[in-house]
């Protein structure tokens, strides 16, 4: 069985947010993206407690395809040190999750298999 997982990050902008999407899902590193925002984040930052206005990223992809992924959004990420974190999914629709399997499945750029 295949393990699936969310990985989410942060960016300032929606378009930042947006052009990391369309990479990801583009190269098929990622099923799905889901952008939210602004959201506001209350963080630490070169020793100084901030606060500023964010748009949260969320992927959609599998534990096989991390490292490479996480690869891809670090060198692509407008950050030097962002947020990336997985989060497992434990269960979901087996329609679903067949779905997002073969849309991450290594093959020709071509149409992606329908919900």
């Amino acid at each position: 069985m295949t393990d699936f997982i969310e990985v989410a990050t942060a960016t300032e902008t929606r378009e930042a947010a947006v052009a990391l999407a369309e990479h990801l899902v583009g190269t098929r590193l990622a099923g799905s993206a889901q952008i939210t925002g602004p959201v506001t984040s209350v963080f630490w930052h070169l020793g100084q407690q901030g606060t500023g206005e964010e748009w949260r990223l969320v992927l959609l992809t599998t534990a096989d395809r991390y490292p490479e992924l996480e690869a891809t959004l670090l060198a692509r990420h407008p950050w030097d040190n962002p947020q990336v974190t997985a989060t497992s999914i434990v269960v979901g629709a087996a329609s679903y999750l067949r779905w997002l399997s073969e849309s991450i499945a290594d093959r020709p750029a071509g149409p992606t298999p329908s919900v």
